[in-house]
């Protein structure tokens, strides 16, 4: 029998006797070889990154410490892109197919969404090359070969800030494929302007509830293949290696994250799936894209929303029509004079109009 085999009866026991928040059946991950199902991995921790049981015991520590449900101040008990005032700003699922490329799948993800939030437009046709990142970017950034693959998000990310083309521009296979982009390439290229881990879950859910979906890794065991719906954790089998997803959001109701995965629509609940907090190192720290890059005057705009992170210099404001902009980050004085001016003007109402120079603010009139 394949390390991948567990007994579904004996599982199902398993999760009725410890009053287990998820179901399990067959599914097509549940069928697959050992071989097979490891393909369809692909998180190698990087070189600055914990080990997968490193931040299995990070999460732990961080919901022990902290209760299973800590919420972040501000931000709503629950949310879901997916239903944000009834639209949905997430991407269809994809599969990656037999490939180690889920870094690129779950980067990817995480940008078309920041994407149609920076535009306020659910309906934004978007849908980028996990090819161009995976097998362009990929091979020189510390990736590896098909199918057994392997990267982490530090580096899709880095890449990210160089262009990403359209998945026309180079359509995704799940099998080595040499570099093919179409001849307009440069000009079609999607770029962000920065990203940054955040390791407190109460920043992620207050990112995610303002800004849009980040990525995850997690640890996968055998009975993951096996989930069907619910709220997973890990119950029974054998550690299996290392993925990564984009989180849509969160439920401090249930204690759960919810995450796109890249497995196709059958499985989990339509291509998704719900985990609880700390469980598997899902939240032991996280990846977010900081904004699409964008370069020149906005004239007239509202400033609808303020986010600012505990850390130097770290804040955002939202435009009508706009998105998000990165508050200037140049020194003390520049930062708070330019963040006391939005606050004012958000309170009063009163329009403005910014130069920005790829997303981050450099001029302000209000």
């Amino acid at each position: 029998m394949d390390g991948n085999s567990i007994d579904l009866a004996g599982l199902r026991s398993e999760l009725e006797s410890v009053a287990a928040r998820w179901r399990a059946g067959e599914t097509p991950l549940s069928r697959m070889s050992d071989a097979e199902f490891d393909a369809h991995l692909g998180y190698e921790p990087g070189p600055d990154d914990p080990t997968l049981e490193q931040r299995e015991q990070m999460a732990r520590e961080a919901h022990a410490a902290a209760g299973a449900a800590a919420r972040a101040v501000g931000a709503p008990a629950a949310f879901d892109w997916r239903n944000k005032g009834g639209a949905n700003y997430v991407t269809p699922i994809e599969d990656q197919g037999g490939c180690g490329s889920c870094v690129a799948f779950g980067v990817v993800a995480a940008v078309e969404a920041l994407v149609r939030t920076t535009r306020n437009d659910p309906n934004y046709a978007i849908d980028l090359s996990e090819a161009d990142l995976f097998f362009c970017y990929g091979p020189s950034h510390g990736a590896g070969a098909c199918p057994g693959g392997g990267w982490w998000p530090d580096q899709a990310y880095d890449s990210f800030k160089d262009g990403v083309v359209d998945a026309a521009c180079f359509p995704y296979t799940a099998a080595n494929q040499a570099c093919n982009l179409c001849s307009n390439a440069n000009d079609r290229r999607t770029k962000i302007t920065a990203w940054h881990k955040i390791t407190a879950p109460a920043d992620m859910k207050s990112w995610i509830s303002s800004v849009g979906p980040i990525t995850t890794c997690f640890s996968v065991y055998q009975d993951f293949s096996y989930y069907t719906s619910g709220i997973y954790h890990h119950v029974s089998g054998a550690l299996r290696g290392g993925h990564c997803v984009c989180v849509v959001g969160y439920d401090d109701n249930l204690s759960c994250w919810i995450c796109k995965n890249s497995w196709g629509g059958s499985f989990g609940e339509q291509g998704f799936f719900r985990i609880a907090y700390g469980d598997c190192g899902i939240d032991a720290q996280m990846w977010a894209p900081e904004g699409i890059v964008a370069t020149g005057w906005e004239t007239n705009k509202q400033v609808v929303g303020l986010w600012s992170i505990d850390q130097d210099r770290n804040a955002y404001a939202y435009f009508s029509s706009v998105g998000w902009r990165k508050v200037p980050p140049d020194n003390d004085n520049i930062f708070y004079d330019c963040l006391t001016d939005l606050i004012a003007a958000k309170a009063a109402h009163r329009p403005v109009t910014f130069y920005q120079d790829q997303g981050v603010i450099k001029q302000l009139y209000s």
